[in-house]
């Protein structure tokens, strides 16, 4: 109760960004019967009769040409009860305000003055930019949190300054700012707690003072370095030597930004990511709008409202608000949906760990799933050493690092970066050198991608990613495929991504997280855009049932606005990790209510 009532306090803002039926999960309360369940029993979500009670299911079509021998219709289970919540938004209405309502009003900007503001910072964003400065960084490296440095420092006197060799870096929100003269103060948090920022002119090069005072706004994410001093009325602070703006919020913060206090006793996590210092969340499986273009969601209907609602194909968009929120690392372990087909690799549902780590980009998620893959085979087969069908594959660590380029180039010959912006030579030239090695059906598809990044993503599937037998992180995928992957910092061109690679089949994906979110606004619209394109008014009649809408999720795209943190995230594959660890040919082995056709 006291973990989902601390939730409840910071709900006000959490709605504000787009933040809806999210909460943490307390493990107790799995023995209990409440929360999430455990892996083990939390078997199936979707079957093939409704349960014999009188609580009304949800009917989903699964609407695939491929399942064509599975039942057209499946009900999600409803004897683990669980609250659906009308998403809740602010909406000004045009008649007399109450009194409750003005007071909010003269706490609250209005709309105009919100535009008003999202104006002048766009316009702060390009000023940092003409000058050379990143406004949404790709890590920070930070040494210590606010709430260690008050522990360590909670003997200073007031006036005085701790020894100056002893430098520290911070990172987090800024809450408040004060300036005076060639004085500036600013108060910070992060996930822990809050600290103030001692900022002299004379102790900041060159105009850093005044850019500071023009540049930094209230919301705004900042990591500072310096040395430790409490002030003459007590409160410990950073005197500023360097600093810089890692996210730059282009809203203010809703007025409900409280934040959650008393971390340490409000979270108890799985022991797994517990020494890590992760935080599990829980996200809704219902979702208002289908995401992800690539992927084709399952879709019922909720009869009180009125409206389509999707089953996830991810959990991430939901983590990354929570982020948005205050929390810096976040995971969930989950089940996800796709309509799509079924294989010895893939079920239509199937589970997750998904993670993101603030100020981290993804070399550190690579060090992490190296950590978590080669400790769970430590502690199922005891050795580093093991077979998979027929394959020795050693999980000693370091993993090979190779980028798709390269490995493309390895395998076909076809060195990409040659190609520049030419699609039809690219295509040409890849199905020239191919043909006679490719079937048909990856002939139309070369042929039907539209763009480089397409094609080379296409040659690697079919020539490359079967080769990859021992453990292989493939790197720096194009931008065209990677809508909210962060774009390389010295590839133009390519983002920063990775997939994992282990006995031919992919076991994980991550990269260094996207935060400006006019950037993501593009690539989101562009994915929709080519969604809506492959829907030819010809397909639509001849697959009618077939056809789903994809929209933007605004929500999202709002909620970055406030401001995410550097972050790298990566989803890894619970289902295909078991597969290798007990050498199990089919997902269906590890599954123990699988999805199967219908036998006559």
């Amino acid at each position: 109760f006291q973990r989902k009532t601390d939730i409840a306090k910071s709900g006000g803002f959490f709605r504000d960004i787009g933040v809806q039926n999210t909460q943490t999960v307390n493990p107790k309360s799995r023995q209990a019967g409440g929360g999430a369940l455990p892996i083990s029993t939390a078997l199936s979500a979707a079957t093939n009769r409704p349960p014999a009670t009188s609580l009304r299911p949800f009917d989903i079509s699964t609407n695939d040409n491929q399942t064509s021998n599975i039942n057209s219709k499946l009900l999600l289970g409803n004897n683990n009860a669980v609250p659906f919540w009308k998403p809740q938004r602010y909406v000004r209405s045009s008649s007399a305000p109450s009194n409750s309502r003005r007071r909010r009003s003269q706490l609250s900007p209005s709309t105009s003055d919100r535009e008003a503001v999202r104006s002048v910072r766009l316009n702060k964003v390009q000023e940092l930019r003409s000058k050379g400065c990143e406004p949404y960084a790709y890590k920070w490296d930070r040494s210590h949190t606010t709430r260690e440095l008050q522990l360590i420092y909670e003997q200073l006197p007031s006036g005085q300054e701790a020894d100056p060799s002893h430098h520290v870096s911070v990172s987090g929100r800024i809450m408040s700012r004060r300036a005076f003269g060639s004085l500036a103060f600013f108060t910070l948090r992060d996930h822990s707690g809050t600290i103030q920022l001692y900022c002299e002119k004379d102790k900041l090069c060159e105009d850093q003072f005044e850019e500071l005072k023009a540049l930094v706004d209230i919301g705004d994410i900042l990591g500072a370095s310096g040395t430790l001093k409490r002030t003459e009325k007590g409160e410990l602070s950073v005197r500023v030597s360097s600093f810089a703006i890692l996210t730059k919020s282009l809203l203010p913060l809703p007025d409900k930004y409280h934040g959650l206090t008393d971390v340490d006793k409000r979270y108890q996590i799985r022991k797994t990511m517990e020494s890590l210092g992760f935080v599990e969340i829980e996200t809704p499986v219902l979702q208002g709008a289908a995401g992800g273009a690539e992927a084709r969601p399952f879709v019922t209907h909720h009869n009180s409202l009125g409206r389509d609602l999707y089953l996830r194909i991810a959990t991430e968009l939901h983590l990354k608000r929570m982020m948005v929120g205050g929390f810096e690392k976040v995971y969930e372990i989950g089940r996800i949906f796709r309509n799509e087909g079924l294989s010895t690799r893939h079920n239509p549902e199937f589970t997750t760990i998904e993670l993101y780590e603030a100020y981290s980009d993804y070399e550190s998620m690579m060090a992490l799933a190296e950590e978590l893959v080669t400790q769970c085979s430590l502690a199922v087969q005891g050795k580093l050493m093991i077979e998979y069908q027929g394959i020795d594959v050693s999980l000693e660590r370091p993993w090979r690092r190779e980028t798709m380029h390269n490995l493309v180039k390895e395998v076909s010959g076809i060195d990409f970066n040659e190609f520049g912006d030419n699609l039809e030579v690219a295509k040409e030239v890849t199905l020239r050198t191919l043909g006679t090695s490719l079937e048909d059906k990856d002939k139309f598809a070369i042929d039907n991608c539209p763009s480089i990044g397409h094609v080379l993503n296409k040659v690697f599937e079919i020539l490359v990613e079967p080769k990859l037998l021992q453990p292989t992180f493939v790197l720096d995928y194009p931008i065209e495929i990677s809508p909210l992957a962060k774009p390389h910092r010295s590839s133009v061109g390519l983002t920063e991504r990775f997939e994992l690679f282990i006995c031919g089949r992919e076991l994980a994906n991550a990269f260094s997280e996207l935060t400006d979110p006019m950037d993501q606004r593009v690539r989101l619209e562009e994915q929709v855009k080519q969604h809506n394109n492959k829907q030819s008014e010809a397909d639509r009649k001849e697959r009618e049932a077939d056809s789903y809408e994809v929209t933007l999720d605004e929500d999202f795209l709002t909620a970055l606005e406030y401001g995410m943190p550097p972050a790298s995230g990566m989803g890894l594959g619970i289902d295909r990790l078991v597969m290798l660890l007990t050498n199990s040919a089919s997902i269906r082995d590890v599954i123990a209510f699988p999805v199967l056709k219908v036998q006559n």
